[in-house]
């Protein structure tokens, strides 16, 4: 589910290109098959060919790939993105393959531990310098790094939101989660089925912001799992005072509530603007940085960070132009066609001072956010952790067991799925 969200995280409003570095594709382009049916594109001339994977959504790419090609036509280098479905699954049969693999590939942040232990990654530092990255944000840089090695250069990212209609919320928008709380008591009405604020309360990614604020964790960089440590336990009884006055917590609950009238406020993210617009929505949104917890931390959600890597072979064989390429795609005009045309935070700082994309309120929240956020744990050992987690929040929201003994519980389990993986 986490990797789905980053996915989806731009591809629900992008409308066109509409703006930004170029407007039509290089005619000069066609399809050539293999017996492994990779498709790569050659170009007709003389233009050295960079072959990108993904699974992401067509417009996204499509404006990247623009932007980049306009960038690089002087340097005779083109850019193509091809679409393949499983693309983790690809990369384990193609990615040391140097005729049937890409050159490289586009993706979540969060598979990159997996991805570099089976040896197909060459560093981005290899390729491009400090100063080509000077302007990226820390978090989205931290984010494309494994075991101290950059092996992914971030593009854009997603983060959760505190998004509220208008038209039904009462007065300005607490700046701390008591007081937050506090509303949502006098606000919340779960008889009547109509709500303050409705959140997805036992899935682990939407209560990582109190979790990460408490300075509790579900996993470190060292993988070790914490869901017995006394700051993660504080935080998930402090997350149980929400969750009693909140929906049941699935997805499909808490947005239909929000997209029907019946709650004022939800925690979500970029993925549910286009449900939330079709319904008439007034919203408005607040970055989960700006609420302060009882600690005097801020919330700290996870963030998801999407970018591209770099095949071993091909910074061997093609390193100028692979450098070209990553030089371009760090650019401030990436970054703001990517906001203006698909509504996505850019990595770029600078894209943020383009009049179109510091307008954007939602856009504007994330780049705030971005002070807090922490990026999704990118090591393997992470996909056994979700399970336990939210075994474990949905023992303590749902039925009701104590969280000291419900955490040693499921610490012991995820202790047990680490070992496993071994």
């Amino acid at each position: 589910m986490k990797r789905f969200l980053c996915c989806l995280l731009c591809g629900c409003m992008t409308l066109g290109l509409l703006s930004g570095c170029g407007n039509n594709k290089d005619e000069g382009t066609k399809e050539t098959g293999d017996k492994k049916g990779t498709g790569k594109q050659e170009t007709q001339g003389d233009a050295e060919t960079v072959v990108i994977w993904h699974d992401g959504d067509e417009g996204i790419m499509d404006t990247i790939a623009h932007c980049v090609n306009e960038e690089l036509k002087d340097e005779n280098i083109q850019v193509t993105f091809e679409k393949k479905s499983g693309l983790t699954d690809q990369l384990q049969l193609y990615g040391n393959d140097e005729a049937n693999g890409p050159d490289m590939y586009f993706y979540a942040h969060d598979s990159l531990g997996m991805l570099a232990e089976m040896g197909i990654l060459a560093p981005i530092t290899d390729l491009i310098s400090e100063s080509d990255e000077a302007d990226m944000l820390p978090m989205t840089l931290k984010a494309g790094t494994y075991k101290d090695t950059q092996y992914m250069l971030p593009v854009y990212f997603e983060t959760l939101l505190f998004m509220y209609n208008k038209d039904l919320w009462e007065g300005e928008v607490p700046s701390t989660t008591d007081e937050l709380l506090a509303y949502m008591e006098q606000h919340t009405d779960t008889n009547a089925g109509t709500y303050a604020v409705v959140n997805q309360h036992s899935t682990a990614y939407n209560v990582a912001p109190i979790i990460n604020g408490f300075g509790g964790y579900i996993i470190n960089d060292s993988a070790e799992p914490g869901l017995d440590k006394q700051e993660t336990k504080d935080a998930i009884a402090y997350n149980k005072k929400f969750a009693a006055l909140q929906a049941d917590g699935d997805y499909n609950t808490v947005t239909t509530l929000f997209n029907d009238g019946k709650a004022e406020a939800i925690v979500g993210g970029p993925w549910l603007v286009t449900g939330i617009k079709d319904a008439g929505i007034n919203l408005g949104i607040k970055s989960l940085s700006e609420f302060t917890l009882p600690n005097g931390e801020k919330l700290a959600p996870y963030s998801g960070v999407q970018g591209v890597g770099v095949m071993k072979y091909a910074a061997e064989n093609k390193k100028e132009a692979i450098t070209s390429v990553l030089k371009a795609m760090a650019s401030e005009q990436v970054g703001i066609d990517l906001a203006v045309n698909a509504n996505c935070a850019p990595a770029n700082q600078k894209a943020y001072e383009d009049a179109q994309v510091s307008s954007d309120e939602m856009i504007s929240a994330m780049k705030t956010t971005a002070d807090t956020a922490q990026p999704m744990p990118n090591i393997p050992q992470m996909s056994v952790m979700w399970g336990p987690a939210e075994s474990l929040l949905a023992a303590v929201n749902k039925s009701g067991d104590d969280v000291e003994k419900a955490a040693e519980q499921y610490q012991k389990e995820a202790e047990s799925a680490i070992a496993d993986m071994q």
